[in-house]
């Protein structure tokens, strides 16, 4: 999923505080059933994407940790580094992002352009009106130091490796990688590889890192799926055909349809992406699809709660490590 970006719009504030309407009535299964279409609970009406809570996101990273993990895998590459006498450094260093997790807006793209300033002002330019961070410079490497940091002479760059090597650093501490640098064995995959090992993998029963973000992804399949999710769907595609903008099923597919792939933020792009919102806010599209997506998720979270307690111990593991390397 993208990095979530820092901005609230107060009059979008403003109206979430307002109101909840009643959970909407469904003919389909109860939730945590894994035959049809679960219950919904209570319905925001146009929520902001910053208030947004999904089951998922207790799994889920925010841009903070994310930055607090990076600063953590680059210190422990380093530190392999190291073992065999060179100095690891990027210009400019990964930084653990200490940012309150509270002032990210984690699901702001989840459904497309919502926000009204931001469609008003930017249209559907990404990233607009945040400095994007510069792209660390990498460091200068001698053959030696080029094996240690990717497990592969300089001349076998270009080959892909047909053994991915061990997963888990359990595992990688019996592997042979069959280098030798300074008289020291490189690791498995190089430093770079037991950085992530270290971090993500340390033993054996490590959960996949994508687990909690496929289960979000297969709850967001699932949602758009959804009868009630498509009748809301098929209002905002009328609404934006009354507005001149027909053919357009989903608010995916606006930018492709419409032609604005070459200027989002035009004039153009703004207009449509005005109209957008306004016809999302006319169904309550976001209040809608938001309460179908937590019901899709607390099913799945049901299903694979004793995976998902194991990844969560493990997380809590790894961010416990990282904080430790900042």
């Amino acid at each position: 999923m993208p990095p979530a970006q820092r901005r609230r719009s107060t009059a979008a504030a403003a109206l979430l505080a307002v109101t909840l309407l009643a959970g909407c009535a469904d003919t389909g299964g109860a939730k945590g059933k894994s035959g049809g279409e679960p219950a919904l609970g209570p319905v925001a009406v146009n929520p902001a994407t910053i208030s947004l809570s999904f089951p998922m996101d207790a799994y889920t990273d925010t841009d903070s940790e994310r930055g607090l993990m990076d600063a953590a895998q680059y210190r422990l590459t380093a530190q392999c580094m190291a073992r065999y006498g060179f100095s690891y450094e990027q210009s400019p260093k990964p930084a653990a992002d200490v940012a309150a997790a509270s002032k990210e807006d984690r699901h702001q793209n989840l459904f497309g352009t919502v926000d009204p300033v931001y469609a008003a002002t930017y249209g559907y330019a990404p990233d607009a009106g945040r400095p994007r961070p510069p792209r660390p410079t990498p460091p200068q490497l001698s053959d030696s130091a080029s094996t240690v940091l990717f497990g592969q002479r300089p001349e076998d760059s270009g080959r892909q490796q047909a053994d991915p090597g061990p997963m888990s650093d359990e595992e990688a501490q019996a592997a042979d990688s069959g280098l030798t640098v300074g008289g020291q064995k490189v690791p498995a995959g190089g430093c770079q590889r037991e950085g992530y090992r270290k971090l993500y993998t340390p033993t054996k029963d490590s959960v996949d890192l994508l687990f909690s973000f496929s289960l979000a992804s297969e709850a967001h399949t699932r949602a758009q799926e959804d009868s009630r999710v498509g009748d809301v769907l098929a209002k905002w595609s009328e609404c934006m055909g009354k507005a001149g903008y027909s053919g357009v099923k989903s608010p995916y597919e606006v930018i492709e349809k419409l032609g604005l792939q070459n200027d989002k933020a035009g004039p153009k792009a703004v207009a449509v992406a005005t109209k957008d919102v306004a016809c999302k806010r006319e169904v309550n599209l976001v209040g809608i699809w938001a309460a179908a997506e937590v019901a899709y998720q607390e099913r799945l979270v049901e299903e694979h709660a004793q995976t998902l307690a194991l990844y969560k111990k493990q997380r809590d593991a790894r961010l416990k490590l990282a904080a430790s390397l900042a």
